[in-house]
């Protein structure tokens, strides 16, 4: 996992080319050593050393790059691989947010099918317009709210100021009365803090590994997403590769991604509970909070569930199909078979 000073220079730039059979793979990652994906993704780095490739891994924050370049980033050729936030990156294609819209899949078990119908249009629509692929897919969680303020339910939120990474997480909070900010991670601990920001939505363990419960004091633990994630590969380098290279780094990156789908399950109850006082491994990535954990009501779920239904799905239908005609179709046919839903 060396780092190449010329080639972070040029490829920042986008001035690199992308050599064709290149073993280089310069990867960029937002995933940095104090989060709970680290050790996985570090592995699968391993994986690839082992595999004859020479990754120069660099990190979206270190090198100062925006997560919503990341199409352009690794279609232009200046990294060869990069992960991103697909919500980050829909607003270059809204079709890319369909994987994941805010009401649709409120649980890990709901949104693994969902992003599994999808996978094959997605990738068509990335290979088709932006030169590149998903090698792997999964989440970082259940997306959660974090309050300064006192918070029983979602009527709380009316009038507050409330972090948003997503047009259709924008669209569920302007719903519930609330201002979205658009923020990305890193912007939202001093956002809280100097309370240009009340609330904010990401995982309890994104959450509680970036500090959020310093300046937070109610955690409602009602799920509005998964926070989707792609690890993206330009195109035109992979298919150049030899057939071995490139079946190893497919191989390489779904495992990954299973163990990644894995993590998101199994370490967010812990986070929740470190945050909110309650039994925190000691050693561990997570510190012990103490901040109030808000019960989900039944009229809550069903109202998120109404305003995905009513007011979502058709808006993000409308932004979707004026550039993608056949949008509406084809997520009914994934997305929405999957769910049980119908866009009409």
């Amino acid at each position: 996992m060396k780092t190449s000073l010329p080639v972070i220079a040029l490829a920042a730039a986008g001035l690199l080319a992308v050599p064709a059979h290149s073993e280089t793979l310069r990867w960029l990652t937002q995933t940095q050593e104090k989060n709970a994906q680290f050790p996985i993704e570090a592995a699968a780095i391993e994986r690839a050393t082992a595999a004859g490739f020479t990754v120069e891994r660099n990190e979206f924050q270190v090198l100062g790059l925006n997560l919503a370049d990341a199409l352009r980033l690794v279609g232009s050729g200046a990294f060869q691989l990069a992960t991103t936030q697909v919500g980050s990156v829909a607003k270059d294609d809204p079709f890319l947010e369909g994987l994941d819209l805010i009401g649709v899949s409120t649980s890990m078990d709901e949104l693994k099918p969902a992003v599994d119908a999808y996978r094959e249009a997605f990738n068509d629509r990335l290979g088709e317009k932006f030169g590149v692929k998903a090698l792997a897919i999964w989440p970082f969680g259940p997306q959660v709210f974090l309050c300064n303020q006192k918070l029983d339910d979602l009527s709380g939120l009316n009038g507050l100021k409330v972090r948003s990474f997503t047009a259709s997480m924008s669209t569920l909070l302007e719903n519930l009365g609330a201002t979205p900010v658009t923020l990305s991670f890193p912007e939202v601990y001093p956002a809280l803090q100097r309370g240009v920001a009340s609330c904010g939505v990401t995982s309890p363990t994104s959450s509680n590994t970036g500090k959020w419960p310093e300046v937070t004091k109610y955690l409602y633990p009602l799920s509005v997403s998964g926070s989707v994630q792609a690890h993206l590969v330009n195109l035109e380098w992979l298919n150049a590769l030899p057939e071995a290279e490139r079946t190893a780094l497919e191989t390489d990156l779904k495992q990954m991604e299973d163990e990644l789908w894995a993590l998101a399950v199994a370490t967010n109850d812990t986070a929740e509970t470190c945050s909110t006082g309650g039994t925190c491994p000691e050693g561990g990535i997570y510190t012990k909070y103490d901040m109030t954990l808000v019960p989900v009501s039944d009229a809550d779920k069903a109202k998120v569930a109404s305003i995905a239904s009513e007011k979502i799905l058709p808006e993000w239908a409308e932004r979707c199909t004026a550039s993608y005609p056949e949008c509406t179709s084809i997520w009914n046919a994934t997305v929405g078979k999957a769910r049980g839903l119908e866009i009409r």
